[in-house]
This record gives structure tokens, sequence and C-alpha cells, in this order.
């Protein structure tokens, strides 16, 4: 019998299966056809089954004990988890190192088709990754106005079943005579589409009425909040925490690596005065974005420990900030727990739950009711999967829309044979011809199954 049963059943979802892909690839069930997990581990240690219907969860249960009303993926050898989200993300710049420096071709294109382009290749890829639902800072005003936002507005229609992209409209300067233009602009950005107003105070003339300016016009449009900010001001950041406080539906800071470079005593007031004020932190722990120049990470443990809401984003991808960033939230987790200490499990969560609540979006769990935003990783905890979190099935709104297998080979030795490495295929099929193959990287518990 199923564990759960549907809080919110659908009565309209199709009792058929739309198979749009081989098993378990990109374009599985339609968007409201049942699909079936069959076999996959939670962390809690259960195999289940999970059905999928109408873009929610319909029912979990004990392996084989769900029927089949469509189609079906094999999940034998995956940890099942919440679907990552990305609170932190710089599409239109993506991909633009390769041009700067020496022998470089020159400054990034900001043409729109570029711009397009590049935040549609950078959202596939942290979709790939996991990311079903991704938030992205946009630069608006002074010389390219408004354009760079219409261009990410368009990559996020282009993405509709892919992934939900969020713009977050980040004007320059704000305050005085050369702010005006932008103030105003950034009220048309909300108007456009952008979901989110953002900014950097600190490189304003005046950060305290920068931030008042981008609360004001968060207030006028029932906006989230999501400032760019270094921490490195304790009493700057005092100040703009208060003016946040009470703010709906919510407010972030990020990256917030100078709290990590304050005297102890100060970074522990600033925590506090954070956790009063109700305010996220976005900590960027692969490294910096084109908001911060410095890329020391905040002081996880001191702000989780004061009661501030952490989450964990990528921040640049491939620019001048970051020029081999990977956009890949299993790596923002995994560097939680080895560099800062956290546990694997409250590490996944800072790019998961935490990241999702930050954004103000559902909570998601595997259990029926909840939305059908999923991640499958193969792996049978979730220690091995922050390390080799290497083959990936993408669940967005019910319906697989990537995959990634890897499989690593391995030469004919008397070491391969010890060991009794993994072979790629069927349990009831040979190895292949010139060696052992290995899924993830790593030795494993007989035959593998498919990547």
């Amino acid at each position: 019998m199923p564990d759960s049963q549907p809080r919110h059943p659908d009565d309209s979802a199709a009792d058929g299966a739309d198979t749009a892909g081989p098993p378990g690839g990109p374009g599985t069930a339609a968007p409201d056809a049942a699909l079936v997990l069959c076999g996959a581990r939670l962390t809690d240690g259960r195999v289940v089954d999970v059905r999928l219907s109408g873009g929610r969860i319909e029912a979990v249960g004990t392996a084989g004990s769900l029927t089949a009303r469509g189609a079906r993926v094999d999940l034998r050898g995956y940890l099942l988890l919440p679907a990552p989200a990305e609170p932190h993300a710089h599409s239109d710049t993506a991909f633009t190192a390769d041009g700067v420096g020496p022998g470089g071709a020159g400054p990034a294109s900001h043409r729109a088709e570029d711009v397009q382009r590049r935040a549609t290749e950078a959202a596939l890829l942290q979709v790939g990754h996991g990311a079903t639902a991704l938030r992205s800072h946009v630069r608006v005003g002074d010389v390219h106005g408004l354009a760079p936002l219409e261009a990410v507005l368009q990559a996020r229609r282009s993405l509709h079943g892919l992934a939900d992209l969020t713009p977050v409209a980040v004007p320059r300067l704000l305050t005085g005579v050369a702010g005006a233009d932008n103030l105003a602009m950034l009220r048309d950005a909300v108007n456009m589409g952008a979901g989110v107003v953002g900014g950097c105070p600190d490189a304003d003339p005046d950060p305290a009425g920068y931030a008042e300016a981008v609360l004001g016009i968060a207030a006028e449009h029932g906006c989230p909040v999501d400032l760019h900010t270094d921490g490195d001001d304790p009493a700057r950041l005092a100040r703009v925490a208060a003016m946040a406080g009470g703010l709906r539906p919510g407010v972030s800071f990020g990256p917030c690596g100078g709290l990590s470079r304050l005297p102890l005593d100060a970074a522990v007031r600033a925590a506090d005065q954070l956790a009063a004020a109700g305010v996220s932190v976005i900590c960027l722990p692969q490294g910096g974005c084109s908001g911060s120049e410095r890329r020391v990470a905040a002081p996880v443990r001191l702000l989780r420990a004061a009661g501030v809401r952490v989450a964990a984003g990528s921040g640049a991808l491939r620019d001048a900030a970051n020029p081999v960033g990977r956009g890949d939230p299993l790596e923002a987790a995994y560097l939680l727990a080895s560099q800062h200490g956290m546990r694997p499990d409250h590490a996944y969560q800072a790019v998961s739950a935490t990241a999702r609540a930050a954004m103000g979006l559902p909570e998601v769990r595997v259990e029926a009711g909840f939305p059908a935003e999923l991640l499958a990783v193969r792996g049978e905890g979730m220690s091995g999967v922050l390390s080799l979190a290497y083959s990936r099935i993408v669940i967005h709104r019910g319906r697989v829309v990537a995959r990634t297998s890897a499989v690593r080979e391995y030469c004919d030795s008397e070491a391969v044979a010890a060991l009794d490495l993994p072979r790629q295929g069927r349990a009831d099929k040979g190895p292949p011809a010139g060696g052992a193959r290995g899924q993830d990287g790593g030795p494993g518990r007989g035959p593998a199954r498919g990547s």
C-alpha cells in the first residue's frame, strides 16, 4: 500500500502516458501524464516508488506497490531528492571569461541575441546540474538600458517547461542626478517582468539612499528584494537590515563575504541583526560574482548559529569574476560540507529547501501532494552524492527534463578483476570489450544498471 496519499488530488490529471523520449530520458511523460519513479532510495534509507501527476507527487509507496498508469523510470541505484534551486546566478554575463585579458577577443557582446543565447545556455547547464528554479541578476540602466533584461526575459520564455527563470533587475546607481534615470528604469524593469528588485548599495555614493530606493520600489510593486553587498561595513549593514526588516515577500543579501573579515564580536552582532530583521543570506561557496570583487565566503556557521537563513548560490558562471565557475548547486553543497564543516544533509538543504525558501518558492518534499521538483543522483547516501554526483536525472513539474550519464572505463588488470568493478549494462550482459566500466567514478556493489 502507498505510504502517503495525495493532499491535493488533481482530477484533471491524465490517466494515460505520453512518452516523448526513451524511459528516463528528457521529455519522458507529457506535462499532465502520470510518471512512476521505480525503486528510488530516499535519504531515510527507504526504497520506494513515486507516482507523479499534474506537476505534483501523487503517491509514494514501497517499491513495487504502485501500479503503472503511465511511463516508468527505473531509479534503482539512485538517491531521490528535492531538486536544488539557484538563488544567485548571472546568466547575462555567463561564458564571457575567454574574451578578457591578453589574447582575449575583447569585451563581451551586449547585443540582445548574444545575451539571450548566453542566458539560455547558462540556464540549460544549471538545469542539467539539477536546478529547476533559477534567480538571475541582470544589470539594467546606463548605456545598455533595458536591453539585457528583455533578452533574459526572452530566454525565460524559451525555457518554459524546462525551468523557472526569474530575473533580478540590478541598477548601478540610484541616488543623486546620476541615478535619477536608473530609478525610473528600475520601475520600468519591474513592469516589464523582472520578478525581483536588486542592486548593489556598496557601489552607490549613498548606500543607505540606494537601499531605501530599492526597498521603496519593491514595496510599491510587492516584489522580493535581493541586494549585493560584501557586508564589510557593520554599521551600513545594520542600517540596511533594519530598513528591510519586515518587508514582504522577503529580502536577501549576498554574498556577504566581508563578514568573514570582521572581528568576531562585530561579525556576531551583524549576524544577530540580520536574524532579527529576517534577512536571508545567499553565500557563494564556489567564488565571487560580478557584484563582489572579493571571493571570501560568508561565515556560514556563525550566521546559522545566530538564526540567519543561509542559502547557497553559484554566482559567476565562467565570466570575469570567476572564469571557472561551474554553476553546480551540488558543488556548492560539497564546498559547504568540506570547507565550512556542515553536515552533508544540511549542506544540501542550503541549495534546495533553504534556497527555495529564500526565493519564496513552495516547499518540496518527497511526499504526496508536494510539487514534483526532484533530482535523482546515482549513489546510496548524501555523502556519496556530494562527493561523486555525476549521473543525474532532473524532474521539473513532473517531467524528466534533463539527464546526465557518466561512465568511467578501466583497462584490463588484476586490480580491476579483484575489485569486481561494475560493468555498464544489465547484469545478464558480459563486460565490454577491452576493460571494465564503472559509473560515477568509483567502485560499486554489483553490476550497474545503466546510467
